[in-house]
């Protein structure tokens, strides 16, 4: 008897925000160039295809080179020695993903969307194994659906703290971006403060979305991407309403956009890494030097790199520029993606779970929720750990803990979740006190660690995320790290993906897009700066090329290598080099 049930696809398109990215993509169909250009994008990921695809489609000839062996990115996924997928990351779609959505559509892939209900569910925190759920109402429309939805539910707040709670949203809906915008110079926490909204709205709803879409806590997240994201979702009748892919992301999402490329004359290169970006006297790029020694000369060049690893590889002429000077104010947040397979069946639901706890941030059942993991007998949890590090406001560096640690601690908040469920178990000394009714025990995990995964969305971070074009002729950046009206997220990478094609689109018609407005501050900073040689990217792999990987001794090493601030408070050795060094500091 199947356990999850699919519920029909969402009116997503109409939306103005839909409609935009509509125009947007018919615009790389219309008016193909005389002279189509030669483009290398370095990076495949969902951005770095994404423009590979829109370039292909607007005539031109784009060329990916992935250094890894797989594509995806930060949406990598990969089999493991028994044949289990293992994803980067837990990937959920909304209906407020206009860019994906459209992406879904013109790859005829929408029926790979699996719905489910309009609906979010909580986790419980006084009550261990009790929920409770924000219901959206059908036929009621946005904003109106949010804020029923809201006072509907009886568990989380009362009445009076709802009522406080909407004044400081109102600004949001009238004033739009501009308001928004304003913001991030303030934490969620400052912001709450500021506008007297009652202290338990942070520890009932606030704390659970800032993990979700930074991995990051609300006295550390910038208001501005808690309010982009509340903008979007409260605007839009389907926005919150969310989907999984029905199956590993390389084959159901990733592939699709390889076809096209290739169908339309470009191509997708994996186990490609570059070594170096060569430029001109002028500072122009004059070819991209590959790691086995062959050069890449092409037209057009767009990094689709995560911004910690393009940063290693900023050519020596272009390191006194405040255009790229600017990137120092932005890092990649840690995350931990985790699967933990269970000998039965536990009591969940068909659908993304908030756990509310300080450990975990979401988690699902993709044996329920996924086609592809569906399994009636067991159950596969994928979790969300964060936040993980002192960077994200963990008091914990889990980065550096071992597996086991972790999933000690992660059994300790399952047990809490599913108190009559989850076994006592000698191995995991945090079960020890599970009421017997508990049978459900672990039978086989995977850690995987992302050291650098989307931008740290501090407060002030915002208006260092530069534009797509660059003072640079023939260089664009791509990416969900660079500047665009939604967050660091798959649709934030595809839509920066999007927008740096069409620099190179309108270039080629004479049309030049102008810089993003770089602050005083970077500017005052760059006089009297001595050009530095790039450090380049040290190893292979996940871990050195910004992805997520489960860690063996090699990536650990690595790791403290390269990055040693992820190992802080531990005593970190290698030979011949010293940690400043190696970060290029």
């Amino acid at each position: 008897m199947k356990l999850f049930k699919d519920f029909p696809k969402p009116n997503v398109e109409n939306t103005d925000n839909y409609r935009i990215s509509s125009t947007l993509s018919k615009k790389f169909t219309e008016n193909k160039p005389t002279t189509p250009k030669k483009v290398a994008i370095i990076g495949g990921g969902l951005s770095g295809l994404a423009c590979g695809k829109y370039l292909s489609e607007a005539g031109h000839v784009p060329t990916v080179y992935e250094a890894r062996d797989v594509l995806g990115g930060k949406v990598s996924a990969w089999k493991d020695k028994d044949g289990d997928w293992i994803e980067t990351g837990l990937h959920i779609f909304f209906g407020a993903y206009p860019n994906m959505m459209n992406l879904f559509k013109e790859l005829n892939i929408e029926d790979r969307l699996q719905w489910k209900v309009h609906k979010m569910i909580f986790a419980m925190q006084e009550l261990p194994g009790e929920f409770t759920t924000f219901d959206f109402i059908p036929g009621i429309p946005a904003p109106f659906n949010f804020g029923l939805a809201i006072l509907m539910n009886q568990k989380m707040l009362s009445l009076g703290e709802k009522i406080q709670t909407a004044p400081p949203l109102i600004p949001m809906l009238i004033e739009g971006q501009d308001f928004i915008d304003r913001q991030d110079e303030l934490s969620v926490t400052e912001f709450m403060r500021k506008y007297g909204m009652p202290e338990r709205i942070n520890r009932e709803v606030f704390i659970s979305m800032a993990k979700a879409l930074d991995f990051i806590d609300p006295d550390k997240l910038s208001m501005t991407v808690v309010l982009t994201a509340m903008n979007r979702f409260l605007n839009e009748d389907n926005g919150l309403q969310m989907a999984f892919l029905d199956g590993n992301q390389p084959d159901r999402l990733c592939l699709p956009m390889k076809e096209v490329i290739e169908k339309n004359g470009g191509e997708v290169k994996v186990n490609s890494p570059v070594k170096e970006i060569v430029t001109d006297d002028d500072g122009s790029v004059k070819h991209l030097l590959m790691r086995d020694g062959s050069k890449i000369v092409a037209d057009e060049y767009i990094s689709a790199m995560p911004v910690d690893v393009f940063k290693r590889f900023v050519p020596k002429k272009w390191s006194v520029m405040p255009f790229f000077r600017q990137f120092d104010e932005l890092e990649g947040i840690p995350v931990i993606n985790l699967h933990m397979w269970f000998d039965r069946k536990l009591k969940g639901v068909d659908h993304l779970t908030f756990s509310r706890s300080p450990l975990l941030s979401v988690y699902a059942d993709m044996s329920t929720t996924c086609k592809e993991y569906y399994d009636e007998e067991k159950s596969m949890l994928e979790l969300v750990f964060a936040p993980c590090s002192p960077l994200a406001g963990s008091p914990v560096n889990w980065i550096a803990k071992s597996d086991e640690e972790i999933i000690d601690a992660t059994m300790g908040d399952l047990a809490r979740l599913f108190p009559t469920e989850i076994a006592q178990d000698d191995k995991w000394p945090s079960t020890k006190n599970q009421s017997p009714q508990g049978k459900a025990k672990l039978t086989k995990f995977v850690v995987v660690k992302v050291p650098r995964s989307v931008y740290a969305a501090i407060p002030g971070r915002n208006k260092y995320r530069p534009s797509q074009t660059t003072p640079i002729p023939n260089f664009t950046l791509a990416g969900d790290w660079t500047s665009q009206k939604f967050l660091g997220s798959m649709e934030g990478a595809v839509l920066g993906g999007k927008l740096a094609a069409e620099v190179v689109v309108d270039k080629d018609k004479g049309i030049v897009k102008e810089l993003k407005e770089i602050q005083k501050s970077v500017i005052d900073k760059c006089v009297g700066l001595e050009e530095k040689e790039p450090v380049g990217v040290k190893g292979d792999g996940a871990i050195a090329w910004g992805g997520g990987a489960s860690f063996g001794e090699g990536n650990r090493e690595l790791l403290k290598e390269v990055d040693p601030v992820q190992f802080e408070g531990e005593e970190i050795k290698f030979e011949g080099r010293i940690a400043k060094e190696a970060v290029g500091a």
